[in-house]
């Protein structure tokens, strides 16, 4: 068997225009050589399709979500892939590995120029297969950039690794033995927020559920439905469909169906779970029994671009009576302020301190906040979050971070001391529920507050999509959903 060799590439982050977080190099990890190889399980175990091939790392940078990256530090990372591209020599493929809602300041459709200039540092011989979030978007640059192009199925998103390896799978299959394929790429003119498409709830369960089946037809590699990021300003930012293979008449019937079926769902997305005012959402767990009770603060969630400092709801928890005399236990999880921190951390555990904390970044609408409390845990270099400090005030323990971080797993809580599963209240800066919290959760609720990932995207203001796009124009007429061969 002939050897391949395969180079490994991409910047992944997912970036809102309405954040005023400006990611920089120090938000990226950035990985090359042999730590890069390392990402991969189906390299580190060395799966049978791997045989044969020699895989050339090149770079990787990855971010969590934030705000559109400084073009500067893009700049930089975009010359080294290249750079590092053309001296690697002739390369067979590239594994393009991208989350595809980067936004750039000043510019757009950033992965679409980044796959460009990697196109021109391989050739045009050299067969790109791109891996990406559902929540990206897809350009007709990008689409016709790369050869292999698919996103996740499910959201949260559990397959992501499964995802990239079939993206790298099916690259070495047609590097083998298919060759270059076509691809049935249409847009649909309707963009969502994440949480109003969840794979665990309808529409979207059916809808990619149908995409395996397409998958499994004869002349179809491979097929896949994006959500698009409702959190960015750009022409590109919609749902998108694309059907690869060698069929040109099925990959192109079956991309129309999907694309029509998602046109036709429109109006029935609906959020992953009951909604209201944070006022609302709060005054119904404290009356609960239900126990935890999670509430997701969704308007500031650090992994779709917040800013992870918005004050809003830190200020509204320290006005609940029942939380301040200790009635109600609550986490709040979390906010973010480098400089509260060092505060804390001077002061030390079972200090008194009076911090001014968060409202820095995104002061909208309720600038810093004070905090009054106890120092309750400090811990050092959490690998996401940096420097962690809780400040206990009455019932309510406040994670305040060095560096914006979620808390998604129950380690995330018990690294701090903390145990989500015996707090009457857990408030976090999420949108859905990842799983273990989903699982522990007696009740939830999403609370619709403000911050650069709002979820009621007509009150943001966007401006640069291309319109007529649903839910900005509701009586829209049917769109021509006829997919372009690529």
């Amino acid at each position: 068997m002939t050897a391949l060799r395969i180079g490994i590439a991409g910047i992944a982050i997912e970036s809102s225009t309405f954040s005023p977080h400006l990611t920089r190099l120090d938000d990226f990890t950035v990985t090359r050589d042999d730590a890069l190889l390392a990402r991969y399980a189906w390299l580190r175990e060395q799966r049978p399709w791997c045989a044969e091939v020699e895989w050339v790392p090149l770079l990787h940078a990855v971010s969590l979500p934030g705000g559109a990256v400084d073009p500067d530090v893009y700049d930089a990372l975009e010359a080294e892939i290249v750079e590092r591209a053309k001296a690697s020599g002739p390369l067979d493929g590239l594994f393009f590995d991208i989350h595809g809602a980067m936004s750039v300041t000043g510019r757009t459709d950033a992965e679409a120029g980044l796959a460009a200039a990697v196109r021109t540092a391989v050739g045009p011989d050299t067969l790109i297969s791109a891996s990406m979030d559902l929540h990206g978007n897809v350009s007709r640059e990008l689409a016709s950039t790369v050869d292999l192009i698919t996103c996740y199925r499910m959201a949260p998103h559990e397959d992501a690794w499964e995802s990239r390896e079939r993206a790298a799978r099916n690259l070495v299959t047609r590097l083998r033995d298919g060759g270059r394929p076509r691809k049935a790429w249409v847009q649909v003119p309707v963009l969502l927020p994440g949480e109003k498409t969840s794979t665990r709830i309808e529409p979207a369960k059916s809808l990619y559920a149908r995409v395996p089946e397409v998958e499994a037809m004869p002349g179809v590699l491979d097929a896949a439905i994006w959500v698009g990021y409702a959190w960015a300003d750009e022409p590109r930012c919609r749902a998108a469909v694309v059907v690869t293979g060698d069929d040109e008449a099925t990959i192109t019937e079956q991309a129309r169906g999907l694309a029509e079926a998602y046109w036709k769902a429109r109006a029935d997305f609906a959020f992953v779970a009951p909604t209201g005012t944070l006022r609302d959402c709060l005054r119904s767990a404290i009356d609960s029994d239900a126990r935890p009770f999670l509430i997701s603060d969704s308007g500031d969630n650090p992994t779709a671009g917040g800013a992870g400092d918005v004050s809003a709801t830190l200020e509204y928890l320290l006005g609940i009576e029942e939380l301040r005399l200790g009635k109600v236990s609550a986490i709040y999880a979390s906010i973010q302020d480098p400089e509260a921190v060092a505060a804390a951390f001077a002061a030390g555990e079972g200090a008194e301190v009076v911090l001014r904390v968060g409202g820095k970044i995104d002061p909208n609408p309720a600038g810093p906040v004070t905090l009054a409390g106890t120092v309750q845990a400090l811990r050092r270099d959490d690998p996401v979050g940096g420097d962690v400090a809780v400040i206990r005030t009455g019932g309510l323990q406040v994670i305040v971070t060095a560096r914006r971080k979620p808390y998604h797993e129950i380690r995330d809580f018990t690294f701090l001391g903390l145990d989500p599963t015996t707090t009457d209240l857990v408030i976090v800066k999420i949108g859905y529920l990842e799983p273990e919290l989903y699982d522990v959760a007696a009740d939830w609720l999403l609370a619709l507050t403000p911050g650069g990932v709002d979820q009621d995207l007509l009150r943001l203001g966007h401006h640069g999509v291309r319109r007529p796009l649903f839910p900005f124009d509701t009586d829209m007429p049917d769109p021509d959903l006829t997919p372009e061969l690529l």
